[in-house]
């Protein structure tokens, strides 16, 4: 059985992780959450949560200015 998903291999980050990945605040992070503007996370255990490092990254790219991921300036 094949599966279509790519090889890599998928990363949860805890918040520590995505405030250093993203640069924002862990009170910025959930307010962003809370306005539905930044990625929700996933539920881990009773008292843990993490996101996919795969939705950071598109979330990242998606703030990038489109000139500048195409090499423009």
């Amino acid at each position: 059985m094949h599966h279509s998903q790519s090889a890599v291999p998928k990363k949860i980050l805890r918040i520590r992780q995505v405030c250093e990945k993203t640069g924002m605040s862990r009170a910025w992070i959930y307010g962003a959450i809370k306005s539905g503007s930044f990625p929700a996370p996933l539920r881990l255990g009773i008292r843990s949560i993490g996101w996919e490092e795969q939705g950071i990254d598109g979330w990242i790219s998606s703030r990038i200015p489109k000139e500048m991921n195409n090499g423009k300036e």
